[in-house]
């Protein structure tokens, strides 16, 4: 009796999970990541690394002649990858020249310009009659890469943050950490950090765990927070060690395995970008960096719409002043005609007034 009561009370909305699930895993998804760093730091390799493919096998290194006109442009490439039937357009925009130059204030523009372009593109498209099949190509995550020989952030990387850390979401990231003992990469890690919070730098913030979450995706949770600023080794070299194949690299002292996390914090990073924070940061670009891109755009065009207002409001105002003017000389006008008609008149009467008088002293004399 129990069972058939329990059918009667089941309406069934319990499966709209399954139904947004069955629908996104159809649609697909999209994810767009930018990578920004000066060249040697081993961008290209890091992104073989963390995607486990190879996207930049017809790269040529340029010359010392070319990088002397070089300047920053924008290298965009698209890869479609399906995993247990999920499908993923990853599209990753590199930055070949970023920071080659002497005067590093057109890396940082290159970058602020796409990146607004994008939310243009998408802003435009969603303002128009057909949103149906708007693709979104608006950058979801930068990945800033500093050079390990450093001291903490440069001047360079302080400018370029601070334009940026408003419009997308920036995760920093130490490039070629195997130079660099265990002791260096976590001095290097807090002044980077110290850096970035006495500029006012605002990196992407891991958001706090719910509290039904279970404690191991806590632990994993809190180890991904600690590891800020990834310290990673890429490679694109498959190497055999004790019968197991790693990605790694050979040096003479030994072996760096760039998936092992106390050589590198390569799995790290890529279980946060793509395992655990994925829909999050897209979440956070459009929440936050794209709205406040929506409500600056919204806001020109309010103003621009109230000058264009205004300014039609004056002219109406100076023709209606005009007409106004020209009625008022008319009628002055015709005060002025009625005037001399009057005069005209009264000296016509006078002028016959003076004859009569004039023929009735004529009579008398005779």
């Amino acid at each position: 009796m129990s069972d058939i009561s329990a059918e009667r009370d089941y309406i069934g909305f319990a499966t709209l999970a399954e139904q947004v699930h069955r629908k996104s895993v159809k649609r697909g998804f999209e994810f767009t990541l930018m990578v920004c760093g000066e060249s040697g730091l081993g961008k290209s390799t890091l992104i073989n690394s963390l995607f486990l493919t190879d996207l930049y096998q017809h790269r040529t290194v340029p010359s010392v002649e070319e990088r002397i006109e070089k300047t920053t442009k924008i290298d965009k490439k698209t890869l479609d990858i399906e995993e247990k039937g999920v499908k993923l357009r990853l599209t990753i925009v590199d930055t070949p020249g970023f920071g080659d130059s002497i005067n590093c204030e057109d890396s940082w523009r290159v970058c602020t310009q796409y990146i607004d372009e994008q939310f243009r593109q998408f802003f435009t498209d969603e303002s128009g009659l057909n949103r149906r099949n708007i693709q979104d190509n608006r950058v979801h995550c930068m990945l800033y890469f500093l050079p390990p020989w450093g001291h903490g952030l440069r001047q360079m990387d302080i400018d370029l943050m601070r334009r940026l850390h408003k419009k997308v979401n920036i995760v920093v990231v130490i490039g070629k950490a195997d130079t660099l003992t265990t002791t260096e990469v976590q001095k290097l890690k807090t002044r980077i950090l110290e850096d970035i919070e006495t500029n006012g730098i605002q990196i992407y913030q891991f958001p706090d765990c719910d509290s039904d979450e279970d404690e191991e995706f806590k632990q994993q949770d809190r180890e991904l927070k600690a590891s800020i600023p990834f310290a990673v080794v890429g490679s694109n070299v498959v190497l055999e060690v004790a019968g197991k194949k790693i990605r790694g690299r050979q040096y003479p002292w030994g072996v760096v395995d760039a998936e092992n996390p106390q050589h590198s914090d390569l799995i790290k990073l890529r279980t946060m970008l793509i395992s655990t924070h994925m829909q999050d940061l897209k979440d956070t670009t459009r929440d936050v960096h794209y709205e406040n891109f929506r409500a600056q755009c919204i806001s020109q065009i309010s103003q621009h719409a109230l000058r264009e207002r205004n300014k039609l409001k004056r002219e109406s105002i100076a023709s209606s002043n005009e007409a106004t003017s020209f009625n008022e000389t008319d009628r002055l006008l015709q005060q002025k005609e009625e005037e001399i008609r009057r005069m005209q008149d009264m000296l016509a009467q006078m002028q016959e007034k003076l004859k009569s008088t004039q023929m009735s002293d004529a009579v008398i004399d005779v």
